[in-house]
């Protein structure tokens, strides 16, 4: 039976494509569950040094899949069983990641994007929350994560009007990080992706880890924190390798260590 979720590694960088093109990749508790697995997978492999989520064929992902949906069923227990789990598996990873938006992007589809620490959009793409439409409430972490990117004016709009957003919208509002022409986009996400690779790895998951704690936390609170972190990042092999470079006039190689 075809696989609902790719996984491939290339050069340090793990690729997880949503695999339903037919159904423009809406969501199912298989693809869900696989989906959890991908992630995890390239979390735990040492080689892995940066995860992209794309979609396949014409759309990123058109959120959960309605045919799917059982009459009775109870949502929230839905979510906590197939949701939850990719939304904290996917935030909590101490590797970088990257929502490569190569179309459609709607309802909880917009939401595992958001998960993501950066999101390159293709420029025809098209993005919305939706699920006002549905008459339902954003889900899938969207309510922790929208606000903190855009501001929640801007992120209640988004969740009431439920209105769709073009990419150079979602560029203006913060939302994403770069918009790539549909020509270039794969080649444009490759090079980001290279890009994070070649960076300290070990220190990407301190500074994630950093940032994660500081919303919820006293000033005095990430003063200790820096203490803790910034004597992890020194004992690592990256910053030893980087002061020697730097000593010798030199462009530092980091291994990720």
């Amino acid at each position: 039976m075809k696989r609902e979720v790719d996984y491939q590694v290339k050069e340090q960088v793990a690729t997880i494509t949503l695999s339903r093109p037919e159904r423009l990749n809406a969501l199912t508790s298989t693809l869900l569950t696989e989906l959890v697995e991908a992630v995890e997978e390239a979390n735990q492999d040492e080689a892995v040094r940066v995860i992209v989520l794309t979609g396949e064929g014409r759309g990123f992902c058109a959120g959960q899949d309605l045919k799917t949906v059982q009459p009775g069923m109870d949502h929230g227990e839905y979510l906590k069983q197939y949701y939850h789990p990719v939304i904290r598996a996917i935030a909590t990873t101490n590797k970088p990641t990257v929502a490569a938006i190569n179309g459609v992007a709607a309802g909880a589809g917009l939401s595992l994007t958001l998960a993501c620490d950066f999101r390159i959009v293709r420029a025809d793409a098209k993005l919305s929350l939706g699920f006002i439409n549905i008459g339902l409430v954003p889900d899938a972490g969207a309510p922790y994560f929208l606000p903190r990117l855009i501001g929640s004016a801007k992120a209640l709009e988004l969740a009431l009007l439920g209105d769709t957003i073009t990419a150079e919208q979602a560029l203006d509002y913060h939302l994403v990080t770069k918009v790539v022409e549909a020509e270039s986009f794969e080649q444009e996400v490759s090079a980001f992706a290279e890009l994070l690779s070649q960076r300290p790895t070990k220190v990407i998951g301190y500074i994630k880890q950093l940032q994660a704690a500081s919303s919820e936390s006293t000033l005095d609170d990430m003063l200790a924190q820096e203490i803790i972190y910034q004597s992890r990042a020194g004992k690592t092999e990256d910053h030893q390798q980087a002061v020697q470079a730097f000593i010798e006039k030199k462009a530092p190689v980091f291994v990720g260590r």
